[in-house]
């Protein structure tokens, strides 16, 4: 009880800070909870509504797309295969996916994946809907595509395919290890590898039997059509043409393999899949989900991860001032989620928004310090502000255009200075050290490095989580 040092003035900030990131996000809905070390609610709150046009409110049963917090359930459930002997994750992919070859580069392990270092850049999506009809499943008679083993082997043959296609000279980020670039792709393979092995008929039914269940998480699951039939589930929104549209399509935007992010939950769900991690792997009744040697390597930094944080499997890792914080977030149309704890604080912060976009992570952040009875408002980082040679700016102006969508533009200004473009929209750009800069966002930074070897000079940029290529035929004039 002690450890909760939540002073009236940093509640009120905290909430304030809440009621911005809404209001300049127009986010719909927003529950956040946080929790000690016995899975006791400490602090609780829920701002907006499920649905705007019913103003129906959140409880800590309302149902959410968590998105890539999935994430963390495919690692743990990896890391429980391990535990049994059934895999090793230094073993190849290739071993377990046969699909997958592994041809056109060194051997990519489980290991790999787990980390994002497979060395693949960002792929468009492979949809599990357009699957579905280009194979002639309806759901009304094949029943839940979360469970559809032929989606699922054919969804698995085309990511694997496409993996495969990547080569040194395009779409490959490096040697396998070498490099951190977020990929849905190499968690939708290791969701293959649980379906295949881990003695479940689904990715969707292993999580049940060996996670959600023996946690006693009862609203919880990978189902797309469930969560649009609940009546206490929340309503998606999601910004089309610059209006805010409702939606009740849970596979808006699913991956057509489950690994990467279609687990949905609740608040109080996730207050006990959170408490098993303060317990390092068990429950606080004692329930054993995984050994706590299994708990620390996933939370073993192992990857760079944005400017000062790290990856290790399903997991990042960063510093909130004097703590160490792990967490991830999500986010797909209608889904901001995102979780974290402290083993130093002995607690835990959910947070969960129905709508695109909504920066939840800060408010995640804003809670933990205002349980440690610090300031919630971050002060930002720190950045000592610099500017790049002439040569740099040169050498890195093009397009970094990514498989995923982004386009980004680094060009030399007028002036000489460096001058970027998002999608086409100028973005405030500062160069924080010889080959590094920040995107400075209204509550956030963005972090930027140039990606460069012997042979290509600077082929990439790292843009916050994930590398984008440069667009090799780029000869553009300088300004344009």
């Amino acid at each position: 009880e002690e450890l909760n040092r939540i002073k009236e003035t940093n509640r009120l900030l905290a909430e304030n800070l809440v009621r911005s990131i809404m209001k300049d996000y127009e986010a719909c809905g927003i529950a956040a909870a946080i929790i000690d070390k016995n899975g006791v609610t400490q602090y609780e709150k829920f701002w907006g509504v499920r649905d705007l046009e019913s103003q129906k409110e959140l409880d800590g049963e309302t149902i959410f797309g968590l998105a890539s917090v999935t994430k963390s359930f495919t690692a743990l459930a990896i890391m429980q295969m391990e535990e049994r002997g059934i895999l090793k994750l230094d073993d190849p992919v290739s071993r377990y996916v046969p699909e997958f070859t592994n041809k056109n580069q060194k051997t990519v392990t489980i290991r790999h994946l787990l980390t994002h270092s497979g060395g693949f850049f960002p792929l468009p999506r492979i949809l599990v809907d357009q699957v579905a009809a280009e194979m002639g499943l309806d759901e009304t008679e094949a029943g839940d595509l979360a469970y559809n083993d032929a989606l699922a082997a054919e969804g698995v043959r085309r990511v694997a395919e496409r993996l495969d296609a990547q080569t040194e000279e395009s779409g490959l980020n490096g040697e396998p290890g070498e490099y951190l670039s977020y990929c849905n792709d190499g968690y939708g393979l290791l969701s293959d590898i649980i379906r295949r092995h881990g003695g479940e008929p689904s990715y969707a039914e292993y999580l049940l039997k060996n996670i959600i269940e023996p946690l006693g998480m009862k609203r919880s699951f990978c189902d797309f059509v469930r969560p649009s039939l609940d009546v206490n589930a929340a309503t998606l929104y999601k910004k089309v043409n610059g209006v805010m549209t409702a939606s009740r399509d849970y596979h808006d935007h699913a991956f057509v393999l489950n690994g990467g992010g279609a687990m949905k939950s609740t608040l109080n769900d996730l207050k006990k899949y959170l408490a098993m991690y303060l317990n390092e792997g068990k429950t606080p009744e004692g329930i054993r989900i995984l050994g706590s040697t299994g708990i620390r390597e996933m939370c073993r930094p192992r990857q760079d991860y944005g400017a000062f944080g790290y990856y290790g499997y399903g997991l990042s890792m960063k510093r909130l001032d004097d703590l160490k914080v792990v967490e991830h977030g999500g986010s797909l149309p209608g889904v901001s989620s995102n979780i974290a704890w402290s083993n130093e604080a002995e607690a835990a912060v959910i947070v969960l928004c129905n709508t695109s976009g909504v920066p939840v992570r800060l408010i995640s952040d804003a809670l933990m310090r205002m349980y440690n009875g610090r300031n919630p408002v971050d002060r930002r980082d720190v950045w000592q502000e610099t500017s790049w040679d002439e040569e740099t700016i040169l050498e890195a102006q093009g397009m970094y255009i990514s498989g995923e969508g982004t386009k980004a533009e680094l060009y030399r200004k007028k002036d000489g200075s460096l001058g970027a473009r998002e999608n086409g929209k100028e973005i405030p750009i500062i160069p924080v050290g010889p080959k590094t800069a920040i995107v400075r966002n209204q509550y956030s930074d963005l972090f930027i490095r140039l990606i460069q070897n012997e042979s290509w000079g600077i082929y990439a940029i790292a843009y916050g989580s994930r590398l984008i290529p440069k667009s090799r035929q780029e000869k553009r004039e300088e300004g344009e």
